[in-house]
């Protein structure tokens, strides 16, 4: 996950992000880029399918696409980008360093400053 810095890049190599045609001071997106890598956006939007129809929050979030478009193909393709942001944050998180637990048995706090400041 070192390789992109944050989940924006991860959407923009995957060609999930809309293209931008810019003048005069306005900003008009447009359709996916698609420069990406084919198969992987064409898995994750078949993935998209399937947890529209089992995830409650995005199903919510496809049928208010799906009416506010028209269009069933824009839905799911917004629904595979909100899961490579999501897989993007999940495997971010599992790179993370997991802190050594502390062994069973130790004690919480430092024996030896106690002891010295006994004496």
């Amino acid at each position: 996950m070192s390789r992109f810095a944050n989940s924006k890049k991860l959407v923009s190599y995957l060609g999930l992000n809309p293209s931008e045609e810019s003048s005069a001071g306005r900003q008009r997106l447009g359709a996916i880029s698609k420069q990406g890598n084919t198969m992987m956006r064409s898995l994750l939007v078949e993935a998209a399918q399937t947890a529209a129809r089992l995830d409650p929050e995005l199903r919510r979030v496809y049928q208010r696409l799906k009416f506010r478009r028209g269009n069933s193909g824009v839905a799911k393709v917004a629904i595979a980008r909100k899961l490579a942001v999501r897989l993007y944050w999940k495997l971010r998180q599992a790179a993370q360093p997991v802190p050594p637990a502390p062994m069973q048995g130790s004690p919480t706090v430092s024996v030896v400053g106690e002891s010295l400041s006994c004496f």
